[in-house]
């Protein structure tokens, strides 16, 4: 279910990058981001600073190959994330 507000309720300079991705991208920008955007002090800064730190703490990983992984276990999902 996708809510109405975070399809078109961005302040100005967010639904602008959200254009600039869908053109440099050729497709909607994901719904993660469009959440991230409309309200960056609930959700956004911090799930950003979650990511990074799964992404960049040490590890026997890369983080080339963690974002790897990310992105094959989303693509299993059916997740463009």
């Amino acid at each position: 279910m996708r809510l109405g507000i975070v399809e078109s309720g961005h302040r100005w300079p967010q639904a602008l990058m959200l254009r600039a991705i869908g053109l440099f991208s050729r497709r909607r920008a994901p719904d993660v981001i469009r959440v991230m955007y409309y309200r960056p002090g609930l959700f956004g800064g911090e799930f950003r600073k979650h990511v990074q730190a799964c992404l960049r703490r040490p590890s026997e990983w890369t983080p080339g190959e963690r974002e790897l992984m990310a992105a094959f276990v989303s693509a299993k999902n059916r997740c463009r994330f």
